[in-house]
């Protein structure tokens, strides 16, 4: 059980000044379990997390922990740049050197770009950049910094990678660890997909989990602002968000398109409905999208409802549409015909619902509204992830390759966007500035 500010207080005032100093390095004390290197024979260690978890100062206690135990040790450190690698894993306020003590800090030697610890154990400095650098020399292990900034041009960083790894030949058992907040690089994908192999351990983490080592301002000012987008997801959460081959809707397309206000009067709402195919479906898609005077269309809400009864979907449609004053539901009436209009007007008999028949594919369906994302006709007011990874799993190609097994939250949005700017035929209409 955690102790108390006033318990530890009482507890440290009974150790002497040397004890208290020495508490500051031991790591173990400190660390969050996520920033302690897993158990297991692995070879490759990933801490995948978001700005301010900590990640940094896990590899410098990594690194002080091997050098500490194994006097035989010869680490690389190696960072995007020569710069980095010395302003952030050595001399930073997480780096190797502030996280020694007095007594066992190594000896720097920046013109050298080795660092040696007392017991006989070494670091290397290297820049990703050069990948030759990394070319020949030995190691028993090495710390990858920021491995998703690695330089990409020329292939440098999967070459940095390569040559880091034919050069881990020292020891009983070769480790990497690696400190990243992710991005969609092939590095990246690679060291993902490193997890298949059972000698890849994979950490994940958020800004947020490192929260008593972090103002509560930048925290609350970080999640207005980002929570929810793809970049706040990327640096702040740690997620890996991978754009699908032949995407109809990219992650950056649907940046572009986001807003953070409504933009004006809505002169109509819609609510696109998509209900389970059963009793007990996996979701009921439901999406709210309005269309301003600017003749430009606005998702409002995902109001989406996850294994819901008819019933639950049902009402929850129709909440949507009042909390929305929605002039329409639209619903897709493939896997209920008049079932799915009889269970909303269970709800509300008053409910101005309509019932589309789907012909064509999601994916036929879902290109022409893509296509007003393209021309900057859509907005999204605020974010909305789980609808966003579903759009960003529909590829031209017409598989699905997002998170569950059908997209029912991007068919809905499908629907009240067929609705609001194509018409009953799917025609797009011309609007006169």
């Amino acid at each position: 059980m955690a102790l108390g500010e006033v318990e530890r207080s009482a507890i440290l005032a009974g150790f002497s000044k040397a004890e208290r100093d020495g508490l500051r390095y031991h790591w173990e004390l400190w660390a969050r379990t996520r920033q302690l290197p897993p158990p297991g024979d692995w070879r490759v260690w990933l801490i995948c997390a978001g700005r301010g978890f900590g990640k940094t100062r896990a590899g410098s206690e990594w690194v002080r922990h091997i050098a500490r135990s194994d006097p035989n040790a010869r680490i690389a450190l190696i960072g995007a740049s020569l710069a980095e690698t010395r302003a952030v894993m050595v001399e930073g306020e997480s780096g190797i050197l502030a996280c020694c003590p007095p007594r066992n800090k190594p000896r720097y030697e920046p013109s050298l770009r080795r660092l040696t610890f007392p017991n006989g154990a070494s670091a290397t400095l290297y820049s990703a950049s050069e990948p030759d650098s990394l070319r020949g020399p030995q190691h028993s292990h090495a710390w990858c910094d920021e491995a998703a900034k690695w330089e990409v041009a020329g292939e440098r960083a999967g070459k940095a990678w390569d040559n880091m790894l034919m050069g881990l030949r020292l020891g009983e058992m070769p480790r990497v660890l690696v400190t990243t907040t992710p991005r969609a690089v092939p590095l990246m994908r690679k060291l993902m997909a490193g997890d298949a192999d059972g000698k890849t351990v994979i950490v994940r983490g958020q800004s947020k989990d490192n929260a008593s080592n972090l103002p509560t301002r930048f925290l609350h000012d970080m999640e207005r602002d980002y929570g929810g987008t793809a970049l706040g997801r990327q640096e702040l959460d740690g997620e890996l968000l991978l754009d699908v081959d032949g995407a109809l809707w990219t992650r950056s397309l649907i940046e572009r398109c986001r807003a953070k206000d409504e933009g004006g009067d809505l002169s109509r709402v819609v609510v696109g409905v998509d209900p389970p195919a059963s009793a007990r479906g996996d979701a009921c898609g439901i999406v709210v999208a309005a269309l301003g005077s600017d003749g430009v269309a606005r998702v409002m809400a995902d109001c989406s409802v996850t294994k819901p009864t008819p019933e639950r979907w049902a009402r929850a449609a129709a909440a949507a549409a009042a909390a929305w004053h929605a002039d329409r539901i639209v619903a897709e009436a493939n896997q209920g015909g008049a079932m799915v209009e009889s269970v909303l007007r269970a709800v509300d008999v008053n409910l101005p619902v309509r019932l589309v028949h789907a012909s064509r594919g999601k994916v036929a369906r879902a290109e022409p509204v893509a296509a007003l994302y393209e021309a900057g006709r859509v907005l999204h007011v605020g974010a909305f992830p789980e609808l966003e990874d579903e759009l960003a799993g529909l590829s031209i190609g017409g598989e699905y390759n997002g998170p569950g097994r059908s997209p029912d939250r991007a068919d809905a949005l499908v629907w009240a966007l067929t609705e609001l700017m194509l018409g009953a035929q799917g025609r797009p209409r011309v609007w006169m500035q």
